[in-house]
């Protein structure tokens, strides 16, 4: 089994915390986004993973070796792959098409995911979905009486399924899907002016090839800082209930109140503080003096007499505040 993992986009929505640092690898309760969706695909998928191929841009070498430990952490060898240019979903997974071999998942990295079924390997092919309210964002999937994927139908303005792909996807035959995105690019079949996985999915679907959904219990976004908080709350609460120590032992607690769940990683000093719920604290982060609930507080951070919910804080950023000295008579109100 091999991972594909495109992941070349800039992150603009993610900005100022993807200036230094590209958005798979901002943390979610310690670790990289893109290293928690390896993980959870490689369990979901039952069977020994070889390769984790990046597709990734001019990241840089400490990004690129960040990415080869991931991989190595579930075991398998990390290949690094270039896409210089924007030229959509099917050119990006093509620039790793070394990688396409045998059965494959491709996987954008802007997602996280919940699940509880074990990937079946005898199918063609297995489009991972979700149910959603609102489709129309989305691409969707349109089942037969079967279970079997008949159509694929990006952002419908009229109601066809509720059913949204999540950005995961397995294929049996790696060799396959890479003829068929070649097929795209040589004979210049565009979409909105890209190269389109979905064309390729529908071109394979059209030649016989069976689709089946693979339903996820619950969809993480990390698209936006307030998608990604929320991302991280729900981390938290599945990795409370798996019964995971969260506190790392390095970690210095002094007469401060951790509210689980929370992450604080090693050598996190707090003191005379309340942290939690739904807190992650990077790596040598030093909270004194503060309430924080809601937030990711990524590495080597300071915050200082601060009152934090809903935010994300960048590493070795510093947020200080100075504690009110008041005078404060009978009846009246100050708001601060």
């Amino acid at each position: 089994m091999r991972i594909i993992v495109p992941m070349a986009g800039m992150g603009k929505r993610m900005r100022p915390h993807t200036l230094t640092v590209p958005k798979p690898l901002i943390p979610i309760a310690g670790k990289p986004i893109v290293q928690r969706l390896v993980e959870d695909i490689a369990k979901v998928c039952g069977e020994p993973v070889q390769e984790v191929a990046f597709i990734i841009g001019r990241f840089g070498a400490e990004v690129e070796k960040s990415l080869v430990k991931i991989a190595e952490s579930v075991g398998a060898k990390g290949t690094i792959h270039y896409q210089d240019e924007p030229l959509g979903t099917a050119h990006a997974i093509l620039c790793a098409q070394s990688a396409l071999t045998g059965p494959v998942v491709v996987a954008f990295a802007d997602t996280l995911f919940k699940a509880d079924f074990t990937l079946d390997s005898s199918v063609p092919g297995t489009i991972w979905v979700q149910k959603v309210d609102d489709p129309k964002p989305f691409g969707v999937v349109k089942l037969n009486e079967q279970g079997q994927i008949t159509d694929f139908v990006e952002k419908p303005q009229e109601f066809v399924s509720d059913l949204a792909i999540i950005g995961i996807y397995y294929f049996q035959d790696g060799e396959y899907l890479r003829s068929e995105l070649q097929y795209l690019l040589d004979n210049d079949i565009k979409d909105k002016g890209e190269y389109q996985l979905t064309n390729a999915l529908e071109n394979m679907k059209n030649k016989g090839t069976t689709f089946v959904p693979g339903r996820v219990t619950e969809w993480l976004d990390c698209g936006n800082k307030d998608a990604t908080v929320f991302t991280n709350q729900r981390y938290l609460e599945y990795l409370q209930e798996r019964g995971e120590n969260l506190v790392a032992d390095s970690a210095k607690v002094t007469n401060s109140v951790l509210i689980p769940p929370v992450y604080v990683g090693e050598g996190v000093i707090i003191t005379d503080s309340v942290v939690g719920p739904h807190v992650s604290l990077g790596n040598q982060t030093n909270v004194r003096g503060s309430v924080i609930t809601n937030s990711i507080v990524q590495q080597s951070a300071t915050v200082l007499h601060a009152n934090v919910t809903n935010s994300m804080i960048g590493n070795f950023a510093t947020v200080a505040s100075t504690p009110d000295d008041l005078s404060l008579g009978d009846y009246n109100t100050l708001r601060v």
